[in-house]
């Protein structure tokens, strides 16, 4: 009789139609992996220990239901804290020492600074110190530190420039004669005829106040006629600190006092810098040791200083007018985080509202040797089993572990049109198989009316 067979087999579509349901069900569930149904026939053990070619099968059985971990599509959010994976791997998450794994990237931050998700279960990953370096000994939960950033003092500006060839020394009388007749007029910031050039940069003190450092260049050596084809040609540097002036000890000048230069800058006849005096190091002539007069906040506007090392590496003197290229510094005052973001490999950069930024941690993922192992615990999460093997645990990018996406989250990979004709499919073999039992029920019923 075919009871079995047609039992077994509306038992098989049940659960087949149980499945497609839950997929369905859960298309629209962030970091949803659909499952698969597997079947297997069954046999019954042959009385006499032998194969038969006769031996007819009594049926299938559910041999596993295995979840389809590919790729599902990544859509954008406005939520910072929102992360897709892009690839393998996990999220390590944590509750009072449970740890779990998901593929849910919808986070948000609790009111201690940790990231959590809707479950309250912490990310983990690696933790970053006050100066955002990272410990990567072992992933812990994650927690945004969102204290200011404190000032940093000014230790070092990069200037790169060209300084006009053509220029002549300040009140040199024109033509010139060899040997040139000079003419000199004393350095004074606010008469423009005693200098070249000049140009200003922001250079902050300990505290974070703003200061507006201005040099000054002024060519030493008169030109020439014909021009010079060899030799060293130099420029004094002269600077002021919010207006007033200093010498190269980082001393005020006092008023009525002559102005002295902080330092020189030489070009040989290539226009190439060839040097600075006083030079910062040894082993870089090109870089200008300036002792600033900066602000300490106390009452005294001004009454400390600082060592800045002014770079001038790849500036020029060629026969073109003066032009600044560019001009940076290092310093900066306080800021409060204003944003923040997850970088491909999991680092979480913060942004605060002093144009700086740092690194305030990285989430790490988690990968498996066998991902259909994981006990499935519902609301997103799986569970770590001896079938899945032990997880290892990485930054995205690393090994087989895939890239995170800010600001994004996966969406499910229900396939939704593939799963409503399987649906129909499963219904079609419920249906036959309810039929072969009305059949053997109708044979039955004939051979109980025989007489």
């Amino acid at each position: 009789m075919g009871f079995q067979q047609g039992l077994s087999g509306l038992n098989a579509a049940s659960k087949s139609l149980d499945v497609i349901g839950n997929n369905i069900s859960n298309a629209n569930t962030v970091g949803f992996k659909q499952a698969q149904v597997q079947f297997a026939d069954v046999y019954a053990n042959s009385l006499s220990g032998g194969a038969s070619s006769n031996t007819v099968g009594i049926g299938v059985k559910v041999s596993t239901i295995a979840q389809q971990f590919t790729q599902g599509n990544i859509s954008s959010t406005n939520n910072p804290l929102d992360i897709a994976i892009n690839g393998n791997g996990f999220f390590r998450m944590s509750k009072n020492g449970a740890i779990t794994y998901t593929r849910n990237g919808q986070f948000q931050l609790d009111k201690s600074g940790a990231i959590v998700n809707a479950s309250g279960q912490n990310l983990t990953g690696y933790l970053a110190d006050v100066n955002g370096v990272l410990s990567t000994g072992s992933a812990s939960p994650i927690t945004i530190n969102t204290a200011d950033i404190a000032p940093a003092q000014t230790s070092k500006i990069s200037g790169v420039m060209n300084l006009d060839s053509r220029e002549n020394v300040p009140g040199t009388q024109i033509p010139v004669t060899v040997p040139p007749v000079v003419t000199p007029i004393a350095f004074s910031p606010t008469d423009p005829t005693s200098y070249n050039k000049s140009t200003s940069v922001t250079v902050f003190d300990s505290l974070g106040n703003s200061h507006v450092l201005q040099t000054y260049y002024v060519r030493i050596n008169p030109v020439t006629t014909p021009p010079a084809t060899a030799g060293t040609i130099e420029w004094n540097v002269f600077a002021t600190i919010d207006g007033n002036r200093f010498d190269a000890t980082g001393a005020l000048t006092p008023t009525g006092t002559a102005a002295s230069p902080i330092g020189k800058l030489a070009f040989n006849n290539l226009g190439k810098l060839t040097g600075a005096i006083p030079a910062y190091a040894a082993t870089d002539p090109r870089a200008l040791n300036m002792i600033v007069p900066v602000s300490s906040g106390a009452v005294t506007p001004i009454n400390t200083t600082a060592n800045i090392k002014f770079d001038y590496t790849n500036s020029t003197q060629f026969g073109s007018d003066f032009s600044v290229s560019s001009m940076k510094q290092d310093g900066f005052t306080s800021g409060k985080l204003s944003k923040f973001n997850t970088a491909k490999d999991g680092t979480i950069i913060g942004s605060y509202t002093n144009g700086q930024t740092k690194v305030l941690g990285q989430v790490v993922l988690a990968s498996f040797t066998d991902p259909n192992g994981l006990q499935s615990l519902g609301d997103n999460q799986w569970a770590e089993t001896s079938d899945s093997g032990q997880s290892l645990i990485g930054p995205p990018g690393s090994g087989n572990i895939g890239v995170l996406t800010s600001s994004a989250t996966e969406d499910s990979n229900t396939d939704l049109t593939g799963e409503l004709v399987s649906m129909i499919t499963a219904q079609r073999v419920y249906q036959a198989n309810a039929q072969t039992i009305k059949t053997q029920d109708q044979i039955l019923q004939t051979i109980v009316n025989l007489r």
